[in-house]
């Protein structure tokens, strides 16, 4: 039988979330087991064989934390820059920005240490003109030393690369014929984009992970080669699309963040077709929140991020802002006598107190087994039989009722308060901050832990209300499996729109997308058809800020019939937005084009998870039980999740539990079910 199943895998701190998927058949199946930090191809197995013979998949959609962890922990490799003399300390000088704003201290190490930073003779001037030419035994010297030096990796940056890139061309055949390994790559061949910083930075980034991301994907590759596994595996990128582990080998820089950005996905779509265009995702993991984003349907990119102070990546992202606010987030009081809950995190191993492998201090799970939100008796995941919840009052009582001079319980719900005005403050950052209305915004909460603060979630910000996915807690193996393939480049052009050779461009902007979409085919996933997306950075002459220029066009018949009119009317309406005004009298610049070539994947219909004709609201109560809320203990009833009929109207205190999440409703909240077994929460009385 041909295989014809995918699978979406979603690699988190403490469980790996599965998504099952028969096109032909039209079934799914979902999965989640423990992850196992340090050798994830343990747990990655674990869960795939759950479905039955891995040789019997047609294809894998891996999101994976791999590269973010390396860079957040700064666990990369010992890499090598090679550079032009006198840009040796790029990386340091950054933009002159400091850790503390207002502060009068900070440091800033770079990934690359000083001795390994080498420079060479060479010249391109900013029009592309090549003043001097590098010398191909300078640089296999200098690629000698640092090998001799333990670099694993190496990154080779020129000034002016992104206009002419001869020299790092020839650079990189000089330093290869050496290298013992094929991590070697040029700054031209990962953004040939004007700005010397961002784009060193955004090289050494990608050398810093390529042998961490080999290594991982070398793994999960014979571990999969192992089971007969002769289908394809593809890798979730942080635009949210979709990459050959090819393109994820020699561009790793653009896996960071990749599993959220699969939530995000998967969340946008399940909102869309809910009827809530306008939401706010907020994935709640073992170690995180993750927030994004959603207007109109349509999810925020942004063309760079910084995962931490100075560590810059320009690649397209979707705009996610993480805390470290999770399930195995630790709870202590500080020296100042304040409560805190994270960022450390008990992860997998040993995970919450009251999973009962060895750890002592006490984590919001370990807060809300205690108030009873968390049913000991069938924890999530499957692994564990019960949890421990005398375990976890005692290590809240050491750790935090005694030295606030609390009892357990009000001190269990300190922490779950504490942790959900971070995750408002996470919310308030993308929302209100950034000047949107949080009333007319829905909270999209997923991961195993999101649907446990819906009631914090909406009343803390505002919102009005809140859709929890009919499967939260692997809604970002959900986004793995219908997320599009996506490829993505950008070249300078640094082009006076006045006297623009629009022909010119034209075939400039074919080439581009010829080439992103041999991308997109090599793949080798099934695509409904390729889109090609143009986007120019503009400004005034005189700015160095740019916008973000969205043009109306696509190729056709070899040509986009790009002109000079529709640039200048994109660019006014995008600055406009922006700016709420024009400057008039100006000249216009093209800096940046951005090419997007995306494969739209077969629509996957989300009916297809919404209960069945046979559900009913008596069939799914499961019973009752005292549940903390406000100070106080309510008695809430208890459902199947799964079992609940489209239109069930449920007022709270209720729990609604499933194998892999629980979701809250709160005593002054409402929980309906949508046509598509999404459950919809609002405040008592409120329209839906």
């Amino acid at each position: 039988m041909t295989p014809r199943a995918i699978v979406g895998v979603d690699v988190g701190g403490t469980f790996t979330d599965l998504f099952y998927y028969d096109e032909a058949a039209g079934r799914f199946q979902t999965g989640k087991v423990p992850s196992n930090r340090g050798d994830e191809a343990v747990g990655f197995l674990a869960g795939l064989k759950g479905f039955g013979p891995v040789a019997g998949l047609a294809s894998i959609v891996h999101g994976t934390t791999v590269g973010t962890n390396a860079l957040l922990e700064r666990k990369g490799a010992r890499i090598g820059l090679i550079t032009t003399r006198g840009f040796r300390d790029v990386l340091e000088m950054r933009r002159r920005d400091r850790r503390h704003t207002w502060g009068l201290w900070g440091d800033f190490v770079p990934v690359v240490d000083r001795d390994l930073r080498l420079e060479v003779d060479e010249r391109t001037l900013a029009d592309g003109t090549i003043r001097e030419a590098v010398n191909p035994d300078q640089v296999a010297e200098a690629a000698r030393a640092l090998i001799a030096n333990g670099a694993e990796a190496l990154a080779i940056c020129f000034v002016n690369a992104y206009a002419n890139p001869e020299n790092e061309r020839v650079a990189m055949e000089a330093a290869s014929a050496v290298w013992p390994n094929a991590n070697v790559e040029r700054s031209s061949g990962i953004l040939p984009e004007i700005r010397e910083f961002e784009r060193t930075s955004t090289t050494v980034l990608n050398a810093y992970l390529q042998p961490v991301v080999g290594s991982y994907l070398g793994k999960l590759d014979r571990a999969l080669e192992s089971e007969g596994f002769e289908g394809r595996f593809h890798i979730v990128q942080s635009n949210g699309g979709v990459m050959s582990t090819a393109t994820a080998r020699r561009l790793p820089v653009r896996t960071a963040l990749s599993g959220p950005a699969a939530g995000v996905i998967a969340a946008a779509a399940i909102a869309k077709e809910a009827g809530f265009p306008n939401v706010i995702t907020g994935d709640l993991g073992g170690t995180s929140f993750d927030v994004s984003l959603v207007v109109e349907g349509e999810t925020a990119l942004a063309a760079q991020t910084t995962i931490d102070f100075g560590l810059v990546i320009r690649t397209p992202m979707i705009e996610i802002s993480t805390i470290g606010a999770g399930g195995g987030s630790i709870a202590h009081v500080d020296a100042g006598g304040l409560l805190q809950v994270g960022p450390e995190s008990a992860g997998s191993r040993p995970g919450p107190v009251c999973y009962g492998q060895g750890n002592t201090r006490p984590t919001l799970t370990d807060a809300n087994v205690v108030l009873g939100r968390i049913n000991a008796e069938r924890p999530i995941g499957g692994a564990l039989k019960r949890l421990d919840v005398e375990a976890a009052k005692a290590a809240i009582r050491e750790h935090v009722a005694s030295p606030l001079g609390l009892d357990v319980m009000a001190a269990a719900e300190a922490i779950v308060r504490v942790a959900d005005g971070k995750m408002a403050g996470a919310i308030r950052l993308v929302s209100i901050e950034r000047g949107h209305d949080p009333q007319k915004f829905a909270a999209v909460p997923f991961g195993g832990g999101g649907a446990l603060h819906v009631g914090a979630l909406i009343k803390d910000v505002g919102l009005r209300g809140a859709l929890v996915p009919r499967y939260p807690g692997v809604t970002s193996a959900l986004g793995c499996v219908i997320a599009d393939i996506r490829h993505d480049q950008v070249q300078t052009l640094n082009l006076s729109l006045a006297g623009l050779d629009a022909a010119a461009l034209d075939r400039r902007m074919v080439a581009e997308a010829q080439a992103a979409q041999e991308v997109v085919e090599a793949a080798g996933l099934t695509v409904s058809r390729i889109d090609t997306v143009f986007e120019l950075d503009m400004h005034y002459v005189g700015q160095t800020h740019t916008v973000a220029v969205a043009l109306p066009v696509t190729v056709e018949n070899g040509t986009t019939g790009v002109t000079v009119a529709i640039i200048q009317e994109a660019f006014e309406a995008a600055y406009r937005t922006s700016f709420s005004r024009l400057l008039p009298g100006l000249g216009t610049r093209i800096v940046n084009l951005r090419t997007a070539a995306i494969g739209r994947r077969p629509h996957f219909d989300l009916a297809a998870l919404a209960p069945g004709a046979d559900a009913s609201l008596e069939a799914a109560r499961t019973g009752s039980r005292p549940v903390w809320f406000a100070g106080a203990w309510h008695e809430a009833a208890v459902y199947a999740r799964l079992s609940l009929p489209v239109g069930a109207e449920i007022p709270g205190p209720a729990i609604l539990e499933q194998p892999d999440a629980t979701t809250v409703v709160d005593p002054d909240l409402t929980a309906r079910v949508d046509r598509l077994g999404n459950v919809v929460v609002t405040r008592t009385g409120a329209p839906a």
